[in-house]
C-alpha cells in the first residue's frame, strides 16, 4: 500500500461528538494489545520477496495468521499478485522485454509475467521466484491455513475486476460462509470499487484504505466494514471515533493501520486502540503487541 488521497465521496451531514480520550501507558494498554491482529504487509515483505508464495511461506513460519496481497489483472485477463502498477521494481522485466516500457502489468500476457524473476532483487537465495496468480496464491494461503486481506489495487485501471475476483474466491471455496466470516476481508484505496463488492456480495467483509475525514465516516459506513488509514494520519480520537459508528454488518467499525514495522510505532497504534497492524514485520509487532 501506497500512501495517496482518500477516493473522492460526498460528505454526509452529522458529526461525531469524540470525548476527552486518556491514553493509557504501554503497560497499561497491554491487555488492549493483546487483541490486535497482526497482518503481514505483502506476506512477510522485510524477509522474502513481497507478494510472492515464498513471503507467505514466511510468514507462516514466523506463526503469523493474516497476510495481505495486491491483485491486479494482465492483457490477457489473468489476475496476478502484485504491488505495483508496474513490473520494473519487482522483476528483471526490463531486461527481459527492454522494448516494452513502461512495463504496465496491463500490457503484459501472463505467459509473459510468468517468465519473470520476482525474487532475486530481494536476495539471491529467492532468485527465480515468480509472480504468483490469485488462484496460486489463494491454493498456498489455504495450504498454511491461513487469513486473507486481499487489496483490489487500482481496479479503476480494470474495469469489472471486482466480480472477476469473486468468480476466483469461489472457484477456490473462498466463498463458504465460514471462510467469508472468519478469514477473508477486501480492502481497496477506491470507494467505489468497495461500493461495487458490497453491493455484489454485501456479506464479504471490506475495508476502505485512507483516512476519510470523521464528518464523512458516515458515508463510508453504509458499504465498508474497516476504514484502514495509515499510522502517520491517526490519532487515539480519530479511531475512537471510526469506532463509534457501525458498519454495514451492524457492528462497530473496526481500523486496520499500516505499515508499521517498528515496535515503538506498533506499541503506539496499538494504544490507539487499532484492531489491527499491517507489517513488514510482523513478528517485530507481534513481539510488542502480543497480537
Amino acid at each position: 500500500m501506497h500512501a495517496r488521497a482518500a477516493a473522492a465521496l460526498t460528505s454526509v451531514a452529522g458529526s461525531v461528538v469524540i470525548g476527552v480520550l486518556v491514553l493509557p501507558t504501554a503497560a497499561q494498554a497491554a491487555p488492549a494489545h493483546n487483541r490486535t491482529a497482526v497482518v503481514a504487509h505483502r506476506g512477510a515483505s522485510a524477509y522474502a520477496p513481497e507478494n510472492t508464495l515464498a513471503a507467505i511461506d514466511r510468514a507462516h513460519a514466523l506463526g503469523i495468521t493474516w497476510v495481505e496481497n495486491d491483485v491486479q489483472r494482465t492483457k490477457d485477463g489473468a489476475l496476478v499478485v502484485l504491488h505495483d502498477t508496474t513490473l520494473a521494481r519487482t522483476t528483471n522485466v526490463e531486461q527481459v522485454y527492454p522494448d516494452r516500457s513502461p512495463w504496465n502489468v496491463a500490457d503484459f500476457t501472463s505467459s509473459e509475467i510468468a517468465k519473470l524473476d520476482a525474487g532475486s532483487w530481494k536476495g539471491v537465495e529467492y532468485t527465480g521466484a515468480r509472480i504468483p496468480t490469485l488462484h496460486e496464491y489463494l491454493r498456498r494461503v489455504d495450504r498454511n491455513h491461513q487469513k486473507l486481506l486481499m487489496e483490489i489495487k487500482s481496479p479503476e485501471l480494470y474495469p469489472g475486476i471486482e466480480g472477476q475476483i469473486l468468480r476466483e474466491l469461489r472457484r477456490d471455496g473462498w466463498l463458504d460462509s465460514w471462510d467469508v466470516k472468519h478469514r477473508l476481508i477486501i480492502q481497496s484505496f477506491n470507494a467505489d470499487s468497495m461500493r461495487t463488492l458490497h453491493a455484489r456480495r454485501p456479506d464479504i467483509k471490506t475495508g476502505f484504505l485512507g483516512t476519510p475525514a470523521v464528518s464523512e465516516l458516515p458515508a463510508y459506513a453504509k458499504f465498508a466494514d474497516q476504514i484502514n488509514p495509515s499510522h502517520t494520519t491517526i490519532s487515539a480520537d480519530y479511531v475512537k471515533a471510526v469506532h463509534a459508528l457501525k458498519g454495514p454488518h451492524g457492528k462497530p467499525l473496526e481500523s486496520y493501520t499500516w505499515t508499521v514495522n517498528d515496535a515503538k510505532t506498533a506499541q503506539q497504534v496499538a494504544g490507539f486502540g487499532v484492531d489491527g497492524i499491517i507489517s513488514n514485520a510482523p513478528d517485530v509487532v507481534r513481539a510488542a503487541v502480543g497480537g
